[in-house]
């Protein structure tokens, strides 16, 4: 499946981990010109050293400052001589009761769910726009087509994440940009890990636990939107472990 991926230069945030680790290690198999942006840098430095992508592949990068994401594409733009496809992956879960009143994650969920989505879109859409060629890929979630009791922001902003992709993906039809929505349901990564209310990350660790599927499923939806022909646009793709429900 390398057709349509070998040579592309690919940005990808949260690429530390979880599903954007798996989307790197598969576009790397595929020939993919790779640039990484994440908090953790030690990561970001110990994948690229381990995949032989180059020290000039990682850039540090916190997805709720525009600026830093701009940098983050600008390098790829600068190293690279464009960007093709820009995956804007960076996520958490904060799931609590609205009636906790957790102030400081509902801010952290919306600034890096749908900011950092924003700001990605942003940042890569001008250099898209004048080579009149492009893909963004939004990572949404199954919680952006249903709602469950305490995960009512994480769930607003995954809808987000839609709402602006289906915008986005009319707005973008005269430059020949592709847009895609990946909704994954119950993926093995350390998003429970985000859950700071102690109750509730028993309940979703315990359910991963039993259904999450392996994060290389991911990286198979990403590989499959991204290496159709350039007048196939992949809109958006739903997809769960075979065994949940929700």
């Amino acid at each position: 499946m390398t057709q349509g991926i070998e040579g592309k230069v690919v940005v990808i945030t949260g690429a530390s981990s979880g599903l954007g680790e798996a989307a790197v290690r598969r576009l790397a198999h595929d020939g993919a010109k790779l640039v990484l942006g994440a908090r953790r840098l030690e990561r970001l430095q110990a994948l690229a050293e381990e995949l032989s992508l180059g020290t000039d592949a990682v850039v540090q990068t916190d997805v709720t400052k525009f600026e830093e994401v701009k940098r983050l594409v600008d390098h790829a733009v600068k190293l690279h001589g464009r960007i093709d496809v820009i995956i804007n992956n960076a996520g958490l879960m904060p799931h609590s009761p609205l009636e906790r009143c957790k102030v400081e994650d509902w801010n952290r969920t919306i600034d890096v769910n749908l900011k950092g989505v924003l700001y990605g879109i942003g940042a890569a859409l001008h250099y898209m726009k004048q080579r009149k060629s492009g893909h963004i890929i939004n990572v949404s979630s199954v919680a952006g087509h249903k709602v469950n009791p305490g995960g009512a922001v994480y769930a607003a902003t995954k809808h987000g994440v839609r709402v602006i992709s289906e915008g986005l993906r009319q707005e973008v039809k005269p430059y020949n940009i592709r847009t895609t929505i990946i909704s994954p349901g119950a993926v093995a990564t350390e998003l429970p890990d985000s859950i700071t209310e102690p109750d509730f990350a028993e309940n979703v660790k315990a359910f991963y636990d039993r259904i999450a599927i392996p994060a290389n499923s991911f990286a198979s939806v990403v590989a499959f939107a991204m290496s159709q022909p350039e007048d196939v646009d992949i809109n958006e793709i739903l997809f769960r472990p075979t065994r949940q429900e929700y």
